[in-house]
């Protein structure tokens, strides 16, 4: 049975609503720490073929083009675009930023891995290393009381002066971790995302190695999204939406005038 230009105009009201959720979603988070924008990317439905190109119009010539009739759109997915956000100075030195690719590891609750970009940590009350939802950062970086001076290199490693010592003592390193397919993780909400199938296993070692970025401590890396682009991306999807909704009531006039006409 043919699909009526009202399904197709009704496929695309439904994914330029997604594309706007999206967007507003973008616009919400721009000033969470490490967020990355996402994109809403589409595909056509499948066609529907009334006459192949190449098919034998009569028994000596064949068609030279098709008839084809497409059934609307679709949301294909969701792109995590993954640019630098913008380092910004806090100088509070357990503010840790990531210069590059990577990610660092929390440990959440039940035990899983959970990957951020946001690098606000703090200490417990017992001087571990946590995020704001008191989640351990992975592997554990524990502060003895009293420790001034806490350094962060580039590579992870963390240093603290202690009472008594004239040299740094080593804590502990903050190891990042890269996938071959950072786009598969799942975002899981409270900056976190989770490895999946799709990511690959996660790959983890010393920041500044392997094309891992480097850590920058006393900074924090703010959104990358652009609110200016995502103002335009805004006006497309809202005059997408009302073409596609003049095309249902210009569609629906058709059936009425029909219908009084027969």
């Amino acid at each position: 049975m043919p699909t009526s230009a009202l399904h197709v105009a009704r496929t695309g009201l439904e994914a330029q609503d997604t594309r706007m959720r999206v967007i507003a979603n973008n616009l919400a988070n721009i000033g969470t720490t490490g967020f990355k924008r996402d994109r809403a990317d589409f595909a056509t439905l499948a066609y529907q073929d009334s006459r192949v190109a190449g098919q034998q119009s009569t028994a000596e010539t064949a068609y030279a083009i098709g008839l084809n009739l497409g059934t609307g759109v679709q949301v294909q997915g969701t792109s995590r675009i993954a640019t630098q956000g913008t380092l910004n100075a806090t100088g509070n030195s357990l503010d840790l930023a990531l210069d590059g690719d990577g990610f660092f590891q929390v440990q959440l609750p039940g035990g899983e891995i959970g990957y951020t970009r946001a690098g606000n940590f703090t200490l417990s009350a017992d001087g571990q290393l946590v995020t704001p939802q008191g989640y351990a950062v992975e592997p554990a970086i524990n502060v003895p009381q009293g420790a001034q001076s806490i350094t962060v290199a580039p590579d992870g490693t963390v240093s603290a002066t202690l009472a008594g010592d004239a040299a740094p003592q080593q804590l502990g390193q903050i190891t990042i971790a890269s996938f071959v397919n950072p786009a598969g993780l799942q975002a899981l909400g409270d900056n976190f995302l989770a490895e999946t199938a799709a990511s690959g296993a996660a790959d983890v070692g010393p920041g500044g190695d392997n094309g891992r970025g480097n850590v920058r401590q006393g900074m924090l890396e703010a959104s990358n999204v652009n609110v200016v682009e995502e103002l335009v991306e805004m006006i497309e999807a809202q005059r997408a939406y009302e073409i596609n909704s003049k095309m249902v009531s210009a569609v629906d006039e058709m059936l009425r005038n029909a219908n009084q006409t027969l």
